[in-house]
Parts: structure tokens; sequence; C-alpha cells
């Protein structure tokens, strides 16, 4: 593969987007899957089996968590976005 001279600058590509709902809806189903399995094997796992659960719960809770924050994440930095955009666009017309 070719390298660029040292004079060569490449435009910087846009950053890429994830589907952050079907992201945090997936991990939160394996940490429901993770809690099934292991409340079906409790009876084998140590005596300090109660703290897999405990994780598992606390997955779960934190996925759900985040399907109802991420929404809002999202709505916030769009709404920020579109404040900067509107207060630079009015900055360079005043000037």
């Amino acid at each position: 593969m070719a390298r660029p001279g040292r004079g060569v600058q490449r435009e910087v590509p846009p950053p890429l987007e994830g589907n952050d709902r079907f992201t945090t809806t997936v991990i939160t189903a394996g940490w429901a899957v993770a809690l099934v399995v292991v409340v079906l094997v409790r009876r084998q796992l140590p005596d300090s089996g109660h703290l897999w659960i405990w994780t598992c719960v606390t997955g779960f809770g934190l996925g759900l968590f985040g399907l109802v924050y991420v929404p809002y994440l999202k709505r916030g930095r769009a709404k920020a976005a579109a404040r900067r955009a509107t207060g630079a666009t009015g900055a360079a017309d005043e000037g």
C-alpha cells in the first residue's frame, strides 16, 4: 500500500455512527440470558455464587437504564449542536 507524500494531507473521514438503541438492547438481553443461566445453575456454584447473580442483575438494570437514557442523551446532544450552529451562524451574520 502506497503512503502519501509528506506534504499531502488526507481529509478526515466522518465518525461512524452505530445504532445505540440496538447495541444497548442486545447487551441488556445478554445480561438477561446470563441471569437466567446463573439462576438455573446456582446450585452448582460455590457459596460465593450469589455474587454472579447480583452481577447479572446489575448489568440488566444498567442496560434498562441505558435504554431510557441513551435517547435522552442523543436528543440533548442534538439540541446543543443546533444551538451551536445557530450561535455560530448568528455571530457570522453580525460581523
